[in-house]
C-alpha cells in the first residue's frame, strides 16, 4: 500500500470482460514447459531479486477435466529454501475476495434472523458507524463498500498494530459487548477526510473490507470471529489444506516464505540493481490473533500457497464446485455478483492490448486481447501476488512473488507470458515494458524534486518549538523530537535516543529534523526534515529487522515514490504566536487519480490530513 510504483502497480493488478471465448483455444500441452520454466528464470535473474515466485495455472478442457499445474521458482528464504509449490505467502489483498464471498454467503442464509442484501444500509446494521460525509454515512450499502465508492480515500497510515475493527470503525452496540473491553477511540473513521463525494469516483479503501469482515460477528448469533467464519465455510469445504489467517499455523508448517527487500541500492547507477538482500523477519502482517485472525484479516490477512491457489482457482472458474467432491461450495450467484462491474477503475485503455477497467467486489473486469478476464492483485510488506481468470476460457493463473521491491512488476510479467501460452498468443514482450515503466517514474520523480534552497528561510517559530506531540483524530497522536547537528546517541533527546541504531542512514543531522515514532500498520517512524520556511519534506519509514547480528535494523521508506510535504500553521493569541497544527499533502491519504486535490487559503484547509498542536 505504498508508493508510486505500487500505485502504477494497482492499475495492472486486474480486471475483467465480458467477451466470448472458446476454452478450445487453449493449448493442450503443458503451460509450465522447460521453455516456461527457463523464461522465468531468466527474469528472476534479470530483475536481481532475492527471492522467487511461485506459480499456480489451471485449465478446463472441453471433456470437463481439469489439468493443474504448480511450481516454485528462486529462493524462498535467505537461506536458499527453494520455492515450491506449498511455499506460503501472505496473499494480502487477494484475501478481500474471500471476505467478499464470505458476505455473499451470509447474504445467501435463508436461516438468519437478520437478512441482509447487497443492497443493505450499513447504517442499519451498525447505528454508530459514521463517515464524515453524512450522506455516504447514511446511504452507503455493502456494494458501495465492496466496490470503494464511498468517498473515502485509503488513509492507510491511521491504523496501527496494536489496532482491532472496533478501535476502528466502531461496532460497540452492534456486538452486544463483545470484545468490548477493545474500544478505544471508537470509530475513527468519522474523523478522515473524504477525497471525493459519494458514489462519485472509484477509490480504494482497506477500512470498508475491515468492516465487512465483522458482519458474520454481527449477524450470526454464535457471533464467530471472521477468520473461523471463512475457515468453515470455504477453506475446508473447498480443501484449502494450506491456507490460513493464522501466522504461527503458516510458520508451523515450514513452509512459510520470508519476504525479501534489498537495502542500499544506488537506483541512479542502477535501478535493479542488487544492493544488500534482507530478510524480512518481522513482515508488518504478523500480528496477534491466531485463528481468529485480527482486524487486517478481512483487508489482506490470508495466506496460501500456489498449490491451494489452483484449487481456489478451479471453484472459482466451475461456479464454486470443489473440483475434487464436486460438493457445491459457494452459491454461482455470489461469484457473478462480486465479478460484475460497480465502479470504473481505469476508464481508457492502458495498452493496446487490455480494455477500460471496472471494479465489482475484490475484482478487477477487463478484457486482455479479446479474452474476458477477472483479477486482483496483493501487495504488503514482503510479498506481492497475483490472480487471474479467464472464465470464457477455464483458465486460471496465480503468480505469488516474495520480491518486497518488484515482485508486483515480476507478477505482471510472469502472468502476461503464462496467459499468452496458455491461449497459445505470441507473446508481449511485457520484461521491457514493466521495465520501462519502472524507469520513467523514476526519473518523472526527481524531475518533480526540488533541492532545497540554498539559504532556506526559517520557521516562523524556533525549531525547537515546532517539537512536541500533534494530534489527529483519526489518525493518532505523534510526539516530534528535534534533531539538528547532533553526533551521538547521548545527544539525542527521548524518544528519539535509540534512531542511530533503529533508523541507520535515514537522518541527515545537518538538515533540521524533527522524528516521531507512530505505531503503524506500514512504518514505524514520521520524520519531517525542512526545506524552506514553514514547509517540511515528510518521510514515513520502517525500521526493520535484519538476520544480521551486527546490524540489527535497516530503514526502509513507505511512501517512496512520492513527495509528501507537511505545511505548519500559527495563529496570534495575546499577542504571541502560536501554533495551529501542521497539514500533510503530496498523496498520503492515498486519494483516487480522478480526486484531485484539497483547496483552500490555509494550511489546514489544504491539508489531507491535519494534526492539531496538543
Amino acid at each position: 500500500m505504498a508508493g508510486g510504483l505500487v500505485a502504477f502497480l494497482l492499475v495492472y493488478l486486474c480486471a475483467l470482460a465480458s467477451a466470448e471465448q472458446n476454452p478450445l483455444f487453449l493449448t493442450q500441452n503443458p503451460v509450465l514447459s522447460p521453455h516456461v520454466d527457463a523464461f522465468i528464470s531468466d527474469v528472476l535473474a534479470e530483475w536481481n531479486t532475492p527471492g522467487g515466485v511461485s506459480v499456480a495455472v489451471v485449465k478446463k478442457h472441453s471433456d470437463g477435466t481439469w489439468t493443474a499445474e504448480t511450481k516454485g521458482y528462486g529462493n524462498a528464504s535467505m537461506d536458499g529454501r527453494q520455492m515450491t509449490e506449498d511455499s506460503l505467502f501472505c496473499i494480502a489483498s487477494n484475501s478481500k475476495l474471500f471476505n467478499i464471498i464470505a458476505t455473499g454467503l451470509l447474504i445467501s442464509n435463508e436461516s438468519l434472523s437478520r437478512r441482509v442484501s447487497w443492497d443493505t444500509k450499513i447504517a442499519s446494521i451498525v447505528p454508530e458507524w459514521e463517515l464524515k460525509d453524512p450522506i455516504a454515512s447514511s446511504q452507503s450499502t455493502i456494494t458501495d463498500i465492496m466496490s470503494h465508492r464511498t468517498g473515502l480515500p485509503r488513509h492507510d497510515l491511521m491504523y496501527g498494530r496494536t489496532d482491532n475493527v472496533t478501535s476502528i470503525v466502531g461496532f460497540k452496540s452492534a456486538l452486544l459487548g463483545r470484545r468490548a473491553e477493545n474500544v478505544h477511540q471508537l470509530n475513527r473513521l468519522k474523523h478522515l477526510e473524504p477525497s471525493a463525494e459519494f458514489r462519485d469516483i472509484y477509490q480504494y479503501n482497506n477500512n470498508m473490507y475491515m468492516l465487512l469482515s465483522y458482519l458474520p460477528e454481527i449477524l450470526l448469533p454464535h457471533k464467530p470471529p471472521f477468520a473461523r467464519y471463512v475457515k468453515e465455510h470455504i477453506f475446508e469445504p473447498l480443501g484449502l489444506t494450506s491456507t490460513t489467517y493464522s501466522v504461527d499455523v503458516a510458520r508451523a508448517s515450514g513452509n512459510l516464505a520470508q519476504g525479501m527487500a534489498r537495502d542500499g541500492v544506488n537506483k541512479t547507477e542502477n535501478l535493479f540493481g542488487k544492493g544488500t538482500p534482507r530478510a524480512m523477519r518481522h513482515p508488518n502482517w504478523f500480528l496477534a490473533g491466531g485463528e481468529d485472525g485480527n482486524y487486517k484479516s478481512g483487508a489482506g490477512g490470508v495466506i496460501s500457497s500456489a498449490k491451494d491457489a489452483a484449487t481456489w482457482l478451479q471453484a472459482l472458474l466451475d461456479g464454486g464446485i470443489n473440483p475434487v467432491t464436486n460438493d457445491s461450495v459457494i452459491p454461482p450467484d455470489v461469484i457473478e455478483k462480486v465479478a460484475t462491474g460497480k465502479t470504473v477503475q481505469v476508464g481508457f485503455a492502458l495498452y493496446p492490448e487490455l480494455s477500460p477497467m471496472v471494479y465489482g467486489g475484490a475484482q478487477f473486469r477487463y478484457t486482455y486481447r479479446g479474452h474476458g478476464m477477472y483479477c486482483h492483485g496483493g501487495s504488503t510488506t514482503g510479498f506481492m501476488t497475483q490472480v487471474s481468470r479467464f472464465p470464457s476460457d477455464k483458465l486460471g493463473i496465480a503468480v505469488f512473488s516474495n520480491d518486497d521491491d518488484y515482485g508486483g512488476m515480476l507478477h505482471e510479467i510472469i502472468k502476461w507470458y503464462l496467459v499468452d501460452t496458455a491461449l497459445g498468443l505470441p507473446p508481449i514482450d511485457w520484461n521491457s515494458r514493466m521495465k520501462s515503466e519502472v524507469t520513467r517514474q523514476y526519473w518523472a520523480l526527481a524531475r518533480d524534486s526540488h533541492p532545497r534552497p540554498s539559504n532556506p528561510r526559517p520557521p516562523s517559530v524556533s525549531f525547537e518549538a515546532l517539537s512536541g506531540p500533534y494530534e489527529n483524530p483519526g489518525y493518532g497522536t505523534v510526539d516530534f523530537c528535534f534533531i539538528f547537528k547532533n553526533k551521538s546517541t547521548s545527544d539525542l533527546p527521548s524518544p528519539c535516543d535509540d534512531s542511530w541504531t533503529t533508523l541507520p542512514g535515514a537522518i541527515d543531522t545537518s538538515v533540521p529534523t524533527l522524528l516521531a515514532k507512530w505505531d503503524k500498520a506500514w512504518s514505524t517512524h514520521i520524520m519531517l526534515t525542512h526545506f524552506d520556511e514553514n514547509l517540511f519534506n515528510v518521510s514515513t519509514l520502517e525500521s526493520r529487522h535484519t538476520i544480521n547480528g551486527t546490524q540489527p535494523f535497516w530503514t526502509a521508506e513507505v511512501h517512496e515514490g512520492t513527495i509528501v510535504t507537511a505545511e505548519f500553521s500559527f495563529h496570534q493569541e495575546e499577542n504571541q504566536r502560536l501554533i495551529s497544527g501542521f497539514g500533510l499533502t503530496g498523496g498520503i491519504w492515498g486519494a483516487g487519480a480522478e480526486a484531485g486535490t484539497r483547496k483552500g487559503g490555509t494550511a489546514q484547509d489544504r491539508a489531507e490530513v491535519w494534526f492539531h498542536k496538543v
